[in-house]
Formats: C-alpha cells, sequence, structure tokens
C-alpha cells in the first residue's frame, strides 16, 4: 500500500491544486493551511471546521507528518532543548531550540547523517544514512514553534522574557548537508517563507555549508532571499582537507570563486564560519591568514570555539586567543566578526555535536 501524502511536504499551491484534483472548492485550502501553521494542529480531530468529506478525504490519503519525540533533553541554563526525532522508517534525528535575548532559533537537519566527514562533527563521524524530505525538515520547525506556545510544558526550559515567543529565526546547522540535499532544503524554506503561515523572513533562515560549490553557485543563479553560512574552518588548502576531507573535490580556491560569485549576484555578505581549535587554527598568523582570504569580500566571520564531541580530541580555543583573533580581524582587515554564544554544551546540543546512535 502506498504511504500516505505528507500535508507538510507540500506549499500552499500546491494544496490548493490537491483540492481542485480531488473535485473540492480551493477555498478549503486557506482553512487548512491555518490549522497546519496558524493553529499548529497535530490531527484532524482538532480541525472541526472542515466539511466531513474534506476530512474523510484528508484521512485517506494523507498525513499531517508530525514527528514524535523520542527524548527531550533540557540544558542546565534553562535556554536551550533539544529532540530526538523519529521519522516514518524509524530512524532518527536531532533538533533544537535555543533561545537568546529578544529572539528564539530552531536549529533543524537536513539528513539523517552527513556525508561531508568533517573530523570534528558529530554528524559527520555518524556517516550518512538519507536525505531527509521537505516535509521531514518543515516538520521540525513546526515542532519548535508548537513547543513555544503557551500551553507547551516546553516553556519550562525559557527564562529569558515570554515563553509565547514566535519563532523567528531557523538555522538550518543540524543533522546534514543542506546543499547535499538542495531541492528539499529549498522547497521546506519555500514552506516555511509563506507569509500566510509561519511567515519566516528570508534573512532570517540561514542554510549553512562545508562548501559545497554547486549549491552556493546555484544559490547564487536563483538569488533565494536567505543567509548563507560558509564552514571555513582553515585558509590554506591543506589544512582545509585535514578538517573537512570535501575540500579535496571542492578545493579552497574553487569555493572562494563561488562565494564571490554568490555575493557578486545576490549582493550579499556571508556568514564565514570558523571553528577555533587550539594549537591548529587560532594563531593571530592564521588570523591573517583568514583576512587576507576574505579581503575585498562583503564577508562576517563567526567564530566558534570547539564543541566537544567522543570521535575528536582537539580542545576548545581559550578566550584570550579568540579575543586577539577578532582583533586581528577588525584592526587589520576591517572584517567584522563574533564568537558564537554557546548553547546546550552540556546536552551536546552545540554546533558539530549532533548525533544519534
Amino acid at each position: 500500500m502506498p504511504s500516505q501524502l505528507n500535508l507538510y511536504d507540500l506549499t500552499r499551491e500546491e494544496l490548493r491544486q490537491r483540492f481542485v484534483r480531488w473535485g473540492f472548492s480551493p477555498f478549503h485550502t486557506e482553512r487548512l493551511w491555518n490549522y497546519l501553521y496558524l493553529e499548529l494542529a497535530d490531527s484532524f480531530a482538532a480541525m472541526p471546521d472542515l466539511p466531513a468529506k474534506v476530512r474523510a478525504r484528508l484521512v485517506s490519503e494523507t498525513q499531517i507528518g508530525v514527528l514524535p519525540t523520542a527524548l527531550e533533553t533540557d540544558s542546565r541554563d534553562g535556554f536551550t532543548r533539544k529532540y530526538l526525532l523519529t521519522l516514518t522508517d524509524q530512524e532518527k534525528i536531532e533538533t533544537v531550540l535555543m533561545r537568546f535575548t529578544g529572539r528564539v532559533t530552531a536549529c533543524v537537519s537536513s539528513q539523517v547523517g552527513c556525508a561531508m566527514g568533517c573530523v570534528f562533527c558529530a554528524t559527520g563521524q555518524m556517516g550518512y544514512t538519507r536525505h531527509l524530505t521537505p516535509g521531514e525538515i518543515v516538520a521540525q520547525a513546526v515542532h519548535v514553534a508548537r513547543a513555544l506556545r503557551p500551553k507547551s510544558p516546553a516553556g519550562k526550559c525559557h527564562r529569558l522574557g515570554d515563553t509565547s515567543a514566535r519563532l523567528r529565526n531557523v538555522v538550518l546547522m543540524g543533522m546534514g548537508e543542506p546543499l547535499h540535499n538542495y531541492d528539499a532544503v529549498m522547497h521546506a524554506i519555500d514552506i516555511l517563507r509563506d507569509p500566510n503561515g509561519l511567515a519566516l523572513a528570508g534573512e532570517r533562515i540561514t542554510v549553512s555549508t562545508v562548501g559545497v560549490v554547486p549549491g552556493i553557485l546555484r544559490l547564487a543563479q536563483e538569488k533565494r532571499p536567505l543567509s548563507l553560512a560558509v564552514s571555513l574552518h582553515a585558509a590554506t588548502q591543506a589544512e582545509r582537507v585535514a578538517l573537512v576531507p570535501v575540500a579535496k573535490k571542492w578545493p579552497l580556491d574553487e569555493l572562494m570563486a563561488a562565494c564571490r560569485t554568490y555575493s557578486t549576484e545576490t549582493g550579499r555578505r556571508i556568514f564565514y564560519e570558523w571553528t577555533l581549535i587550539e594549537g591548529k587554527n587560532d594563531s593571530p598568523g592564521q588570523a591573517r591568514e583568514v583576512g587576507r582570504l576574505l579581503h575585498g569580500l562583503p564577508a562576517q566571520v563567526n567564530l566558534i570555539p570547539l564543541n566537544p564531541t567522543a570521535g575528536y580530541a582537539g580542545a576548545p580555543t581559550r578566550s584570550e586567543a579568540a579575543r586577539i583573533f577578532q582583533r586581528i580581524l577588525a584592526d587589520e582587515f576591517g572584517l567584522p566578526s563574533t564568537v558564537r554564544q554557546r548553547r546546550g554544551i552540556d546536552i551536546a546540543a552545540g554546533c558539530g555535536q549532533l548525533a544519534v546512535g
């Protein structure tokens, strides 16, 4: 028996076309869409205004792709919650809710595992299993949005401001390489940006790539309204290959050429991510190499002290070394940078820590 259609896989226009094909008035599209993305209904029983014949067809042929929670874990500081979510084939992924002053961010996954093999990343260490569907990506954002509702028990993990804060930021920095799963990721982003749904602004959706050059060039051509982050981690080809094996396929010079094309075509800056590993890539000399590499580009550098994983023995850069690195970028090259505010390290919910056994 064929699997039921996941409603989270459909844009609003695709849903409208489905209703027309079934012989129903497209008027029902808006009501169902509101149930899914404004009221965040998790069952057809929670949609009383739908006509009985429409509900019957939906129950027969579709599903609301809610991802059951296998485990929820709160950080000690109360600002982060990690969800272990179960997919229909019983594979699992991790999704993270992070709260900062003035904003809430959902860190969502795009694959089960990852094929890129970054040596310090727990997801890369577990290997690649499969892509996620658009609906499985969307369902993670809906899961976090649902958790933010005042009546949700997840409210207990928020200690800043109003627990009913709306989800406004999504980062595709969870498990997987988003540009390796390009079509599904962009389809999901179209759904998340729908103004009648979750209505996320494009600049509040960040796609993070380890350097998949064809994907960056495709983004440049399509000029999609989103934020792009490129995981750099090293400023020479030899050093980068040691940390990011996929650099053998897409060398540093090709990556930087693609980044220049992206910024030229879109007029957007790129966020360059640099995981600071003590004694490895955190010296003043390497800060200057970064400055020279990014000279003239619209760029911001996100400095991320290494988060611990079982498969990598490196240590995070000390605070003073990070400050020196940052000062060199600013004073000598005029490059803005931030040191990533760490969230959820105690529950392995930080950057590079997501993985399932």
